[in-house]
């Protein structure tokens, strides 16, 4: 895939509608790097000038701060900030509600004033405005599709109905869980506990969202986050359930019902 780094557009004098913050998921993770090429793909497709920091990106410093270390969260939040400001970034999308919620509500306080757009929320702009065509009678049509919301996506940032009209565009049967909304339940990795063994209890956070999922009777399991991704993704495993169940991201979804 052809992406375009910052450096590379500066160096030709270029300026990009958005920069795509790719986070430590979408990079790393070899699950969560599927979902950066189906939405990269999505941005090639629809013409969206775009560009990724590369090299140049270093963690938001979320995990850090959650985690209780201030000293690190502030040594990254600092050299992100410099980084973003010297290229004059205005406009950022990402994947990752953590990346997402971090960037809005957290660094304006270190001098980083962005305007910050989760994918799901992009995405539902560029069907409204028609850039998105989706087949007709695409691969996911009349399937039942559950959505889980990101506890930084939903509780925290109050974005519940933009993931939900992109899947409504895709014609399929949307099912809810029981908890979902402002009373979803967390898929266990949220405050850097994706990073630790967790403590002593009867079940795993995990396990009990996935049985929620499950019990929609949904083909696809909808997230818009790359640790609730793997969270769901282990828990219907456990369930042993991942022949029929499929844990997907939202823009994995549209990048294969674009026509």
């Amino acid at each position: 895939m052809q992406v375009p780094t910052m450096a590379e557009l500066t160096a030709k004098g270029e300026v990009p509608d958005i920069l795509f913050w790719v986070g430590c998921s979408g990079s790393y993770d070899q699950r969560a790097q599927k979902i950066t090429r189906a939405f990269a793909s999505i941005l090639n497709k629809v013409g969206v000038k775009y560009a990724i920091l590369g090299k140049e990106e270093l963690c938001t410093g979320d995990p850090a701060r959650r985690a209780g270390n201030e000293f690190i969260f502030q040594m990254m939040a600092y050299q992100n900030v410099q980084v973003l400001n010297n290229y004059g970034i205005k406009k950022i999308v990402t994947a990752c509600p953590h990346c997402f919620n971090i960037f809005q509500n957290e660094y304006p306080e270190l001098g980083g004033h962005y305007e910050v757009i989760h994918h799901t929320v992009f995405l539902q702009q560029l069907i409204d405005e028609g850039k998105i065509i989706l087949k007709e009678g695409g691969p996911f049509k009349g399937k039942r599709i559950t959505y889980h919301d990101s506890c930084y996506l939903g509780r925290a940032n109050h974005i519940y109905e933009a993931p939900r009209k992109v899947l409504e565009a895709l014609d399929s049967e949307l099912v809810e869980m029981k908890r979902c909304r402002s009373k979803g339940l967390c898929c266990g990795a949220g405050g850097a506990q994706m990073f630790k063994e967790e403590e002593k209890g009867t079940t795993r956070v995990n396990f009990e969202r996935s049985g929620e999922a499950l019990e929609t009777g949904a083909a696809i399991v909808a997230a818009a986050c790359p640790f609730c991704n793997t969270m769901l993704t282990d828990g219907v495993k456990h369930a042993e359930k991942e022949d029929s169940v499929k844990v997907m991201d939202i823009a994995e979804l549209i990048a294969a019902s674009m026509s």
